[in-house]
């Protein structure tokens, strides 16, 4: 099976394909397919030519830290969480590229810090713990979820480069301050409308991709519903 790998060496060089052969498990995921790849010193593409290990991510391969977003056969997606198996029955070929809404920094590694700023920028921190009564404690722990992984802003057509619209992890975040610091509703539903209330054409991509399932609809919905 060939693994087509967009790399790319530095934050300033152009990117270039590279192919690769592989001959391991299919029950393996992508994750492992890459270790599989980078695991000897002496590393040959499918021309048989000497290259260097694939540059990518990774901290918990269980699909709770999120660090190993990337787009596989075009689909923005957790590597540890897409299996090969999975992949074989659309094609015989395996394609990965870095996710195209951030800066690469090295082959499949982008900064993302973007997300984190824009909150930092905004001040979207919950401060005290001033929550409301009967409190929908079950749609906070869902919103809680959300891993920062960016794959809903890869495939969000809305978000550029997060510098006006912040993205369906900002909205998750809105409801979360908002709903365990009632002192802070007004001032977190002025930043949800500016950042991403006013942006959002609904189309739902974010839901889709969401590796934890987030209902970001029903956060929302929430939050437009609340006045204060």
């Amino acid at each position: 099976m060939k693994v087509r790998v967009l790399r790319q060496i530095s934050p300033v060089s152009a990117p270039y394909w590279e192919v690769f052969e592989y001959d391991g498990p299919v029950d393996n995921s992508v994750a492992g397919v890459l270790d599989y790849i980078n695991y000897h010193d002496d590393i040959e593409n499918a021309e048989g030519r000497r290259t260097t290990r694939i540059g990518w991510e990774c901290s918990c391969l269980q699909g709770i830290c999120g660090a190993c977003a990337m787009v596989i056969n075009e689909r923005p997606a957790l590597a540890c969480e897409t299996f090969v198996r999975d992949l074989i029955r659309k094609g015989k070929e395996i394609e990965i590229r870095p996710l195209r809404k951030f800066p690469v920094i090295h082959d499949l590694v982008v900064d993302r810090s973007s997300i984190h700023e824009n909150l930092k920028k905004s001040n979207v921190y919950i401060g005290e713990y001033l929550p409301g009564e009967g409190g929908d404690y079950a749609h906070q722990y869902a919103a809680a979820k959300c891993l920062k992984c960016g794959l809903c802003l890869e495939v969000c057509p809305n978000y550029v480069n997060g510098h006006t619209f912040f993205g369906a992890s900002f909205a998750n975040d809105c409801y979360l301050v908002s709903s365990r610091n009632r002192s802070e509703g007004g001032r977190i539903r002025e930043l949800y409308a500016e950042h991403f209330g006013k942006n959002c054409s609904k189309s739902l991509s974010c839901m889709e991709v969401c590796p934890m399932k987030i209902p970001t609809l029903a956060s929302m919905a929430k939050l437009n519903r609340r006045k204060s």
